[in-house]
């Protein structure tokens, strides 16, 4: 069956992605997939995220508009990770003990979670996963690169979020996973296009660009599975960071986890440490740095 992912051709551009993501939503097999709607607090955390200047206020008042949402950045501020002496109780000493850039960050992982629940045993772990990925991919940024803040989070929060929409979507994609996995003889989006003609990196995408997240984002979610990326200067610099951060989050993440490294990695993974100048040393050290934010993350 036909693949949807004529971008990873070799004339491929950043501004070709854009085009191939529309051209994906409209072919037959992605069309009758229903994306959610980006829901209305996140767009407003969106509006709140994009001004000049975070308004604690705004924030506060969002996060009090909804029990669950209050009662996480709370959850989050009494955890260990911030050793309080007397635990908060209000939200707006939860944004104090947070910050407000974590507190966004928290609140965007809390409403994508609730917006793309999904109860499988497939899925189990997926989403303290992808906020760890977020946390790692943001974390790394920060060591090597000017990225905006929230770039690198948005990146790993996002970066699988086509899983969900595709296992709630589409029949049999459950078991399509369960083979992706176990075989060696393709890559993960190879074994989707051959069942369903469409794969989660396409989705995440198409998922980014509905969701209004920025076309660096959109970009590299698309492209994260293809790594010839990574040396291929016709892609945006932040794109292929971003790539290559990835995964080298998601080894940081499987490590926490006590997973064994992906095939990805074990292909792959030096690339993307010598894309960005990364030593093992460097890894090694994330890996104890991370442990407090990643153990928060399943409380």
């Amino acid at each position: 069956m036909p693949a949807l992912m004529s971008v990873r051709s070799p004339a491929a551009t950043s501004h070709s992605i854009d085009h191939d993501i529309e051209t994906a939503r409209a072919h037959p097999s992605v069309r009758a997939i229903v994306i959610p709607p980006c829901p209305d607090s996140l767009v407003r955390l969106q509006e709140i995220a994009s001004a000049p200047e975070l308004d604690s206020q705004a924030l506060e008042q969002l996060a009090s508009s909804d029990v669950a949402m209050a009662a996480a950045l709370i959850r989050t501020a009494n955890s260990p990770l911030y050793a309080l002496a007397q635990p908060v109780q209000t939200v707006g000493m939860a944004l104090t003990v947070l910050g407000l850039q974590p507190a966004l960050e928290l609140l965007s992982a809390f409403i994508t979670r609730n917006a793309l629940h999904v109860r499988t045993p497939l899925l189990e772990h997926f989403w303290e996963s992808s906020q760890r990925k977020a946390i790692a991919c943001e974390h790394i940024g920060r060591q090597l690169y000017s990225f905006d803040p929230g770039l690198g989070y948005s990146f790993g929060l996002f970066c699988h979020v086509g899983m969900p929409v595709l296992v709630k979507a589409v029949r049999g994609y459950a078991g399509t996973v369960t083979e992706a996995l176990a075989r060696k003889d393709r890559t993960f989006t190879q074994t989707e296009n051959a069942a369903h003609r469409t794969d989660h990196a396409v989705m995440g995408a198409i998922v980014a660009r509905t969701w209004h997240l920025p076309p660096d984002v959109a970009q590299a979610i698309w492209l994260h599975h293809d790594f010839s990326c990574l040396s291929d200067e016709r892609f945006d610099a932040t794109v292929r960071h971003l790539v290559a951060l990835g995964l080298l989050a998601e080894y940081l993440v499987h490590h926490h986890e006590n997973l064994t490294p992906t095939r990805e990695w074990t292909l792959h993974g030096q690339a993307c440490m010598d894309h960005l100048h990364v030593t093992q040393d460097e890894l090694n050290h994330w890996i104890d740095e991370l442990y407090p934010a990643f153990e928060a993350v399943a409380l």
